[in-house]
């Protein structure tokens, strides 16, 4: 299929039209960077995550009221792809100590409840845990199923026949279980998901997204350097870095600007910008291929001529590249849900800018290299 053939469209004529649109697309990046920074996710920041799915339809304001007061200190509540479904994540990795009487007299509640005026000992204590003794086996094994059945993490702490022993686990979820079945009995829930990642590991994972961006710039720069010649490899990786900070600059544009778009830096963020820097290095390589071409050929021809030459020879291929491409991110970014969203909004938006640059930065920095320096630039 072949489009837009015979195309002579004075593309670099207008490059210093489109250097004003970079700058203010990245100084509206830098200026809400500034003042209102990124989100990171658990992946980055550290703390705990879970994903409940309702019987019914819940909404984030419905279960804030009955999530903000339980201790957990500051909870960010999200709807999670269907309306069952929502996010609740916290700073906190365990229940903090001032809320274990009032867990622990929950326990003793169930406990009450099950086998009235039975006689038990408290055992053993943990961050974690706290350990039944009971008067013999067969109470051990009522009480770990029935309150599992309650919602309690439990378990026999030893597998004899004889065991008297019940560990229950006390985590920020089974906190979450414990609250919410009480306050929303007429909607029950499930936990789908959970996730902790610790402060340590999630400056570490930072670091390491940080330094995997940058080692594949610098390994681009490289293999360009090799391919074509320099000032084309330095064109390309100063388009990288173009589209990787004016995608970041639109995460904190957007952020609790636009409904459903209130996207958060994670691992799955560092993946689609990994592939969104060899998309957009692919488009480049393709216009510097076929603009070696033409230099080849039109020996004569000024350098600017011959750049928008290749640009529109490769204009047919771009569009019908880059336009399939959009098509699928755009129906990952609507119907994708929100898993996936902040992936398919970083190729959506990355694929429309790394095309704008592979044309109006890579291309249009080494035809202001060559005039400036009034090199004949040769292959």
């Amino acid at each position: 299929m072949r489009i837009f053939e015979n195309l002579n469209i004075d593309f670099l004529g207008k490059r210093k039209f489109f250097y004003i649109l970079s700058s203010s697309l990245f100084l509206i990046g830098v200026v809400n960077f500034i003042f209102r920074g990124f989100t990171f996710g658990i992946d980055f920041k550290g703390g705990s995550e879970y994903v409940l799915e309702f019987q019914n339809p819940m909404t984030v304001g419905k279960l804030r009221p009955n999530i903000e007061n339980i201790g957990l200190g500051n909870v960010e509540l999200k709807s999670y792809g269907s309306s069952n479904a929502i996010i609740i994540r916290t700073e906190l990795q365990t229940v903090p100590q001032t809320l274990f009487p009032g867990i622990i007299k929950k326990i003793n509640s169930q406990i009450e409840n099950i086998y009235p005026g039975l006689p038990y000992q408290i055992v053993d204590s943990t961050a974690k845990s706290v350990t039944y003794n009971f008067p013999n086996s067969d109470t051990a094994n009522v009480m770990v199923d029935r309150l599992f059945r309650e919602g309690f993490q439990t378990s026999k702490t030893t597998a004899d026949l004889t065991n008297t022993k019940m560990t229950v686990s006390i985590g920020i979820s089974d906190l979450i279980k414990i609250n919410l079945k009480e306050k929303l009995k007429d909607n029950t829930f499930k936990v789908l998901k959970e996730e902790q990642v610790g402060p340590k590991v999630g400056g570490e994972l930072k670091r390491n997204a940080v330094i995997a961006i940058f080692l594949s710039l610098v390994m681009i720069l490289i293999y360009l350097g090799f391919r074509f010649k320099f000032i084309f490899a330095a064109g390309a990786v100063v388009a990288l870095f173009h589209d990787v900070l004016i995608t970041l600059g639109l995460y904190a544009a957007l952020y609790n600007i636009i409904p459903g778009l209130n996207l958060e830096i994670d691992l799955t963020t560092v993946a689609a910008f990994l592939t969104l820097i060899g998309y957009s290095n692919n488009d480049t390589v393709i216009v510097f291929d076929r603009v070696r071409e033409m230099m080849k050929v039109h020996k004569t021809m000024p350098i600017e001529e011959v750049v928008n030459l290749a640009i529109n020879k490769t204009l047919s291929r771009t569009l019908i590249t880059s336009g399939t491409t959009l098509l699928t991110t755009l129906v990952l970014l609507i119907f994708g849900g929100e898993v996936i969203r902040a992936f398919a909004f970083t190729m959506f938006f990355g694929v429309i800018i790394g095309t704008y640059s592979s044309i109006f930065v890579a291309s249009a920095l080494v035809v202001e290299y060559a005039n400036k320096t009034k090199k004949k630039l040769q292959f």
